[in-house]
């Protein structure tokens, strides 16, 4: 919105400064972390007088998660706020981008805002059915596939990039849509799933977002993309402010959300941000490159995908408890050191994944 001043002027004076990427995406972030730390305590209130009893604990789950009884969930509307005040403020409004990501990132939002309600309002861990979720998640991510696809370069619609590898591209056509799909769906629930812990999601979310605001700004400018030798998508630049304003509004949360958590994500959050890195994914041309600097949030989906099957098959389990931080809560492991452990797992991927721009 406040790039409009610049056009209006026509970049006079104090104006120009509104042309920068890098100084809206300050502005946003500083937008978000100071909304998260003025309506944090008030919002946190109003969930704890709503929800009364808290998200409900899994019976199954490990012991020492029932001391947390009580605690508000919900806590992703915190996150999402600030991020949207932040981006609607400081991105260029004009980019299709931006809008795709935003779209996915409040579907995904609303979905888990269901889910968390039905929980909360039925106190029991069964939400919204798996099915319907699945369904209209699928449904947002076409949205998504289908508008990425119009407004990729002509050269790059469709196609799949590899990282390492300067000019290989994959022609997938049609076929894009379901595998971008795919990549967004997929990535929505493995950070859902990994938010079981004081702290565990929002760090790997923000490091990994991170990474791919530095995707998006390369990707986006010509000089950039030519030197790193990437294929160029004009105008992700935007996604950089947006990701600016998730950190400002996830490091706000973080204020409440370390440990003991004053409130939780929920699937409000979860389901939102993963969304919003499959979008970022999707959108950049990075989709494998996730897979790398998302790896935790993968190995946590893989751990309950391997659980889930070996049980079906045999009968037994793989894990002591899956998603796998809770394998580890069981073997004895303290929450601090889990969460944290998992932080330096999710910084070392994120550099590995960044690494992948240079070796080419």
């Amino acid at each position: 919105m406040l790039y409009w001043l610049y056009d209006l002027t026509g970049g006079q004076g104090v104006f120009n400064l509104f042309q920068y990427i890098t100084f809206r995406a300050g502005g946003a972030f500083f937008t978000a972390l100071i909304f998260a730390f003025m309506f944090g305590k008030p919002l946190i209130d109003v969930l704890r007088r709503q929800q009364k009893k808290g998200q409900p604990i899994r019976d199954d789950g490990p012991e020492g998660h029932f001391v947390k009884a009580g605690t508000p969930t919900m806590g992703g509307i915190l996150i999402l706020s600030a991020l949207l005040v932040g981006t609607l403020l400081w991105a260029r409004l004009s980019s299709g981008y931006v809008w795709i990501v935003l779209i996915v990132t409040y579907g995904y939002a609303a979905i888990g805002f269901a889910d968390d309600y039905a929980k909360v309002s039925k106190h029991n861990t069964k939400g919204v059915p798996g099915r319907i979720r699945m369904a209209l998640g699928l449904g947002l991510a076409l949205l998504a596939a289908v508008w990425t696809m119009y407004l990729h370069p002509a050269e790059l619609s469709g196609r799949l990039a590899f990282p390492l590898f300067k000019d290989l591209l994959l022609n997938l056509s049609v076929f894009f849509v379901p595998f971008a799909m795919i990549v967004i769906v997929g990535a929505a629930n493995a950070v859902n799933l990994t938010d079981g812990l004081d702290g565990l999601a929002i760090m790997p979310v923000m490091i990994a977002a991170a990474t791919f605001a530095i995707i998006s700004y390369a990707v986006g400018s010509a000089t950039f993309a030519d030197y790193l030798g990437v294929h160029r998508v004009p105008g992700t630049g935007e996604l950089v402010i947006f990701v600016a304003a998730l950190i400002g509004g996830g490091l706000g949360f973080l204020w409440y959300n370390a440990p003991p958590a004053a409130v939780f994500m929920g699937d409000t959050g979860s389901l939102a941000l993963g969304g919003a890195l499959g979008a970022m994914a999707v959108v950049t041309k990075h989709e494998i490159v996730l897979a790398i600097v998302g790896g935790l949030f993968v190995v946590e989906a893989l751990s309950v995908i391997i659980q889930v099957l070996y049980f079906k098959r045999t009968g037994k389990r793989v894990f002591l408890m899956a998603p796998i931080h809770h394998h580890f809560e069981k073997k004895g492991w303290k929450e601090s050191q889990i969460v944290i452990r998992f932080w330096i797992i999710a910084l070392v991927l994120a550099l590995i994944g960044l690494s992948t721009l240079k070796l080419r």
